[in-house]
């Protein structure tokens, strides 16, 4: 079996142990945050970091392992940081949409 060379293994893990930390404090926003509107703000940006953080360290992992430069993470990161953030639109405005606050138009 091949074993990893230090100079991925220590980013990796590092990056790894960040992506943890990173998703455990877009949990702490989902139960501190008491609106919608400030849930979906949190969870939207600590997906996106965490999954990239966790990309790139399958980046380094997988370019480690081939012994040639892997970069098909990219595509899946840029997949993500473009459809997080038009999805939680969506989330936010159908949120708005079916606030019992809002004032009813008169059409």
């Amino acid at each position: 079996m091949n074993e990893l060379p230090l100079w991925a293994t220590i980013p990796a893990t590092v990056l790894l142990i960040a992506s943890g930390i990173i998703t455990l404090i877009g949990a702490l926003g989902l139960l501190r945050f008491n609106r919608f509107y400030s849930r979906m703000h949190a969870m939207t940006l600590c997906n996106t970091m965490g999954v990239g953080t966790v990309l790139f360290a399958s980046m380094l992992v997988s370019s480690a392992v081939e012994r040639v430069p892997v970069i098909h993470e990219l595509v899946i990161m840029l997949f993500l940081v473009l459809v997080s953030p038009i999805s939680a639109i969506l989330l936010m405005r159908a949120g708005v949409r079916r606030d019992p606050r809002r004032p009813v138009a008169d059409d």
